[in-house]
């Protein structure tokens, strides 16, 4: 059983792409929503701080940090 969520609704993280992740672009997203995911990773929905677009992403694919980070 995974427990809970790592990330908070609102809180900037940087998503960092797993190797069969196609275009999917690096950099600052911004967490619109806590999914359930599977009993080994977490879900969110993240919503992209350059081009606006919203993706779901697996907690392992995240990285927490000040957000001078991604200034």
């Amino acid at each position: 059983m995974v427990g809970p969520h790592r990330f908070t609704v609102g809180q900037q993280v940087e998503f960092v792409p797993h190797r069969f992740d196609g275009n999917i672009p690096r950099g600052p997203y911004t967490v619109v929503r806590q999914l359930p995911g599977s009993d080994t990773d977490r879900e969110y929905r993240v919503k992209h701080q350059r081009d606006g677009h919203e993706r779901v992403v697996l907690e392992s694919q995240l990285r927490g940090g000040p957000a001078a980070v991604f200034s």
